[in-house]
C-alpha cells in the first residue's frame, strides 16, 4: 500500500512539473535580440540590436494597419507568406537558416543583375529589405524620419 502511495506522489508530482516546466523551456522572447551572426567572419559594421518588444508591442499598438500580419511582418514561411499564428515563446528559425548568404549582393557596375528572389538570398538583403521597408511606410504615416533607413542610425559604431 505504501508502495502505491508512492508511485502516485511520483506520478502526480511529475505531472505537475510538466505543466509547470512548460512555459519555462519554451521560454520568453527577449526585449532586445543582437543581430549577431557567426556566419560573418568579420562584421564591417556595428551589430544592430534590434527591440523586438519595442516592435512586437508599442509600434504594433501605435500603427495596427502596418502591422496587421502580427509576428508575420517579419517571420514567414519558405514562400514568403506571413507565418501569423505565432506566440510568444514559439520557435521560430533565425533568418540565416533561409537567407543563408551571409553579407550584401555584389553592388557596382560589374555585378550581376539579379531577380528579387536571387538578392534576398543574402542574409543582409532579406533584413535590410524588410526593415528598410517598413521603416519608410512607419515614416511616410506618420510624417516623420523617426524609424532609420540609413545604415548609421541601425549599425552603431563600433566602441575600440
Amino acid at each position: 500500500m505504501v508502495k502505491r502511495s508512492w508511485i502516485f506522489v511520483a506520478v502526480m508530482a511529475g505531472i505537475a512539473l510538466l505543466f509547470t516546466a512548460g512555459p519555462l523551456v519554451a521560454g520568453k522572447m527577449p526585449d532586445t535580440i543582437k543581430m549577431e551572426n557567426k556566419a560573418y567572419k568579420k562584421h564591417k559594421k556595428g551589430i544592430v540590436v534590434f527591440a523586438h518588444k519595442k516592435h512586437s508591442e508599442d509600434y504594433a499598438k501605435k500603427a495596427p494597419d502596418l502591422y496587421k500580419n502580427g509576428c508575420g511582418e517579419c517571420h514567414h514561411d519558405d514562400k514568403g507568406k506571413p507565418l501569423t499564428n505565432l506566440k510568444d515563446g514559439d520557435p521560430v528559425k533565425s533568418c540565416i537558416e533561409c537567407h543563408k548568404k551571409p553579407g550584401e549582393r555584389p553592388k557596382g557596375k560589374n555585378a550581376p543583375k539579379l531577380s528579387k528572389k536571387q538578392r534576398l538570398e543574402y542574409h543582409a538583403e532579406a533584413l535590410h529589405y524588410n526593415c528598410k521597408g517598413c521603416h519608410k511606410l512607419y515614416n511616410k504615416k506618420f510624417k516623420t524620419k523617426a524609424a532609420p533607413t540609413t545604415c548609421a542610425k541601425c549599425h552603431k559604431k563600433k566602441k575600440k
